[in-house]
């Protein structure tokens, strides 16, 4: 089993198995959803009209999301995502399939593909651990359509307290914080980020916010932090559309300035391969800010290849399954 690579020209290259082409007996079948990613910086203004169901944005909208693509050249995350399903799928002995909401392969596509190879139980789960009705929501609704489906579905709501999802992040976390303390000489401070949402989300009763701080708290315990070594930020907040939920990564980082600490190192637990929201919004912009106040600033690399977060992902799907028989 080989990774997937970026090549200079920025093309994915994954040399593995394609999950449907496993020996199996059962009908039943994993769906992994994510939110897709286009794959050159050309391709920005067709994947936001995607991501707005063909709503006008702004040019300066456009252009900025171009210019952030551009800068990190690429954005692997189909790739990861392929990957990882080749991966389960070897592990569960089932086919895994892929689907993305906002670009290709799009979810009802591989619905369709689904159908079309007679599977009749399908356990979809999201590579968005925490639920929310602005990205879990959206995934179902896709995934549903507006017929009947052909198979019956397990909609996996929500994993993020599964104990090995929580380990595959210590497992990083570990590596990285301590090569960030070793090179501060003293103890960094840690930030745990996910994604923002609309304040509004969440006033309706959205459980996201409540989930992404448990799935922070998980992990803290995993890899034995206080307390007091830790607290939580809200990133990537959206260029327009009202208020979005925080502190942001900024505001915080200002804060642990103050407390006197010259860095800080970054924890995603929202995000689980690299992305724009990572190799961007952390690598690119949250450094220069931190280099803007002084202070360094590190993170812990992303799941992509974990091996552990296949296992957590064969888990929630084995515990739907066997429900199922």
């Amino acid at each position: 089993m080989k990774d997937c690579r970026i090549g200079l020209g920025g093309g994915c290259y994954c040399a593995v198995e394609t999950s449907t082409t496993a020996a199996v007996k059962s009908r039943s079948a994993v769906l992994l959803l994510a939110h897709g990613s286009p794959d050159t910086a050309e391709e920005i203004p067709a994947f936001l009209q995607s991501i707005t169901r063909s709503r006008s944005l702004a040019p300066q909208v456009i252009e900025e999301v171009t210019h952030r693509y551009s800068l990190i050249g690429f954005s692997p995350l189909v790739c990861w995502t392929r990957l990882q399903a080749a991966r389960l799928s070897k592990m569960l002995n089932l086919p895994v399939y892929i689907g993305m909401r906002n670009w290709k392969p799009y979810i009802g596509d591989t619905v369709k593909q689904i159908a079309a190879e007679d599977r009749d139980h399908v356990v979809a789960i999201c590579l968005a651990p925490q639920n929310s009705r602005t990205s879990v929501g959206l995934y179902r609704a896709a995934v549903v359509g507006e017929s009947k489906l052909p198979f019956s579905l397990d909609f996996v709501e929500s994993w993020y307290d599964n104990s090995l999802l929580a380990r595959a992040f210590a497992e990083r976390f570990s590596e990285g914080w301590s090569v960030a303390c070793r090179e501060a000489g003293r103890k960094v401070p840690v930030i745990f980020t996910a994604h923002s949402v609309p304040e509004r989300t969440i006033s309706d009763g959205d459980p996201y916010q409540n989930q992404s701080h448990h799935t922070a708290e998980l992990v803290a315990a995993q890899a034995g932090l206080a307390a007091s070594d830790w607290t939580f930020a809200f990133q990537s907040q959206g260029m327009s559309g009202g208020a979005w939920i925080g502190p942001t990564v900024e505001a915080t980082i200002l804060t642990l300035k103050e407390r006197g600490h010259g860095g800080v190192f970054i924890q995603p637990i929202g995000f689980l391969c690299d992305h724009v929201e990572v190799l961007y919004d952390i690598d690119v912009a949250f450094k220069g800010f931190a280099e803007k106040q002084g202070m360094n600033l590190w993170r812990a690399a992303s799941l992509n290849d974990s091996a552990t977060l296949t296992a957590a992902l064969a888990d929630v799907a084995r515990a739907r399954i066997a429900a199922k028989v």
